[in-house]
C-alpha cells in the first residue's frame, strides 16, 4: 500500500487541484480521528498527485494512530525522498521508528535535520529528548547484562513490607487471594485507591510461579452445557472491564473467561486492570486465562505507558518484575482441540502446527520474526496468500493461509484480538478468523464498541455481545506515556 505508486509524466494543474482538495477533506476526517477515510483520501490525493511530501506525510501520521507502524515509516520515508528538507517527515519516520523499538533510527533522523537545519529549536530539542531515551536505553541493557542472572521475584523481602495503620483497602488472608479479596479490590479501584505494594508484589510473585509450571499453548476442556466467554484487548480502560464483570458475571468455576492479551497500555488505569485480571488467575487457576499480547513486552511499556503508570504509583523495581512476570504468560490457548485463540495471528510459514506452538520458549521479549513475534503480531488480510505486516512486525495471512492451517491442525476457526473494531468484532476468512476488541471508544478517541465472545463445549459456536465506552474518572489515555513520543504523533 504505502509508497508504490508510480511517479511517472508531468503532472497536469486540474489534477494537482483534485488531490488539494482531496487532502483537504482527509484533513478533515483526521481531525474527527476517523482515520481509516483519512488514509482513504490521502491514498486518492496520492493517486492525482504523487508527487507532494505533505500527502505522504499526513498520510504517515494516520497509520500511526492506527498502529500501522509499517505503513507510517514507509510513507515518511517517501516523503523525505520526495522533499529532503521537509522537517515534519522527519518526525514522522522518527515516531515509526520508535513505535518498532528502533531509537537508534529515530535519533538518526533528528541529527540530521538539526545539521540541516542548525536554527531549528524545535528539532534540537526533539533530538536531546531522543539522545536521552537512547542513552537511557543503552545504561539499562549494561546494568541488566551485569545482574542477569538476578531473579527480581527472588529479590523481593516482603517480610520487610509493613503494612501502615491507615491503609483502609483489601487484605489477602493468609497470603491467598480470596473471592473477598478481589470484590473489595475492584470496588476499591472504582475509588482510585491503590492496592497496597506488600499485596501487590506478593499477587505477582505467586503469578510468576503458577506461569511458570504452564505450557506455552494451554488446552482448555469447556463441558457440553458450559458456557465460555473469550474478551480481546481492554488497554488499561479499567472502568470498561468492569462494565464487561457486569454484562457477563463475575469469573467464577461456572463462569471462566479467557482474556487474549493487551491488558495493558494506552489507558491509563492498566495497573487497576492487570492487578484485577492478575488476582482472578489465582483465584480460579483452572477457569480463568490469560495469553501474551504485543503489548506485555518490554518496549510496548516503556513507550505506551504502563511501565510509567508502575513507576509512578509504585516503583520501577515492580516495573521490572511485570516484565519478568509477563515473560511467562502462555501465547496461546486452544478450546476443546478445535479453537485455537492467540492475540495475534498466523505464520509466515506454511508448516507450523499446535506441537510447534508447545515447544516455543516463550521466557523472552519477543523475536522480530518467527512463531512468538507472529502469535503476537500478525493480522489477517482479506487477499489470498501472505503480505508484509503493515505493523512493520509479523506477516498478513489470507484466507487461503488460515484454511490450510485449520485443516492441518484439525481446528474449526481462530480466533485472535489485536486490531480494533467498529463493531468490537469482525467475522473474516469465510467465519473461520474471528476479531474480537474488547476496549471500546479506543483511548477515548476511536468511538468503536467493544465486544465479547461466548460459546457453549457442545458446538463452539461464537455469539458476540457488544457494548459502549463507560465513563471514568477524568484521566486521559497515555497520561503516563512517554512524552516524547506523545509529542513526536502531534
Amino acid at each position: 500500500m504505502a509508497s508504490n505508486e508510480e511517479i511517472t509524466g508531468p503532472i497536469s494543474q486540474d489534477d494537482i487541484e483534485a488531490a488539494d482538495k482531496l487532502k483537504n477533506e482527509a484533513n478533515e476526517y483526521f481531525k474527527r480521528q476517523s482515520y481509516n477515510n483519512a488514509i482513504e483520501l490521502y491514498t486518492k490525493a496520492i493517486e492525482k498527485n504523487p508527487k507532494n511530501a505533505v500527502f505522504y506525510a499526513n498520510r504517515s501520521i494516520a497509520n500511526l494512530r492506527l498502529e500501522n507502524f509499517g505503513y507510517a515509516l514507509s510513507d515518511a520515508s517517501k516523503a523525505i525522498e520526495l522533499d529532503r528538507a521537509y522537517t515534519k517527515a522527519y518526525y514522522r519516520r522518527a515516531a515509526s521508528y520508535m513505535s518498532l523499538g528502533k531509537y537508534k533510527l529515530a535519533l538518526k533522523d533528528f541529527e540530521y535535520v538539526t545539521k540541516v537545519r542548525p536554527n531549528d529549536q524545535d528539532a534540537k530539542m526533539k533530538y536531546n529528548e531522543c539522545n536521552k531515551i537512547v542513552k537511557k536505553i543503552a545504561f539499562e541493557k549494561a546494568i541488566s547484562v551485569d545482574k542477569k542472572e538476578v531473579n527480581i521475584a527472588d529479590s523481593i523481602n516482603l517480610d520487610a513490607m509493613t503494612i501502615e495503620d491507615e491503609y483502609d483497602g483489601p487484605v489477602l488472608e493468609d497470603g491467598k487471594v480470596t473471592l473477598k479479596f478481589v470484590t473489595e479490590l475492584m470496588e476499591f479501584y472504582k475509588q482510585q485507591k491503590k492496592l497496597h505494594k506488600k499485596y501487590a508484589y506478593k499477587i505477582l510473585i505467586d503469578v510468576k510461579a503458577y506461569l511458570q509450571k504452564q505450557p506455552s499453548l494451554i488446552d482448555i476442556k469447556v463441558a457440553d452445557d458450559k458456557k465460555f466467554t473469550v474478551c480481546g484487548d481492554i488497554h488499561g480502560q479499567y472502568y470498561d472491564l468492569m462494565n464487561i464483570f457486569k454484562l457477563n458475571g463475575l469469573p467464577s468455576e461456572t463462569n471462566p473467561y479467557l482474556f487474549n492479551g493487551d491488558f495493558v497500555d494506552r489507558g491509563s488505569f492498566s495497573v487497576e486492570c492487570i492487578f484485577t485480571l492478575f488476582s482472578f488467575k489465582l483465584l480460579f487457576p483452572d477457569h480463568f486465562y490469560m495469553s501474551r499480547g504485543n503489548h506485555e513486552t518490554l518496549d510496548m511499556n516503556r513507550m505506551y505507558g504502563f511501565r510509567g503508570e508502575v513507576t509512578s504509583k509504585y516503583t520501577a523495581q515492580m516495573a521490572d518484575l511485570f516484565t519478568e512476570v509477563y515473560n511467562w504468560l502462555p501465547l496461546a490457548h486452544c478450546i476443546n482441540s478445535k479453537v485455537l485463540v492467540m492475540h495475534g495471528g498466523l505464520f509466515s510459514k506454511d508448516d507450523i502446527n499446535l506441537d510447534d506452538i508447545r515447544k516455543v520458549d516463550r521466557n523472552k521479549q519477543p523475536p522480530e520474526d518467527g512463531i512468538m513475534c507472529e502469535l503476537l503480531w500478525s493480522d489477517p488480510q482479506p487477499m489470498m496468500g501472505r503480505a508484509p505486516s503493515k505493523r512493520g512486525v509479523g506477516c498478513q495471512f489470507g484466507p487461503d493461509v488460515t484454511n490450510n492451517f485449520l485443516q492441518r491442525n484439525g481446528l474449526e476457526y481462530i480466533i485472535r484480538s489485536h486490531e480494533v473494531k467498529n463493531d468490537g468484532y469482525e467475522v473474516a476468512h469465510d467465519g473461520k478468523c474471528i476479531t474480537v476488541f474488547s476496549a471500546p471508544n479506543y483511548c477515548d478517541t476511536m468511538g468503536n464498541l467493544g465486544a465479547f465472545i461466548t460459546m457453549n463445549g457442545k458446538d463452539l459456536k461464537p455469539n458476540y455481545t457488544t457494548y459502549e465506552a463507560v465513563p471514568h474518572p477524568d484521566v486521559k489515555p497515555m497520561a503516563y506515556a512517554n512524552s516524547f513520543f506523545s509529542m513526536l504523533c502531534q
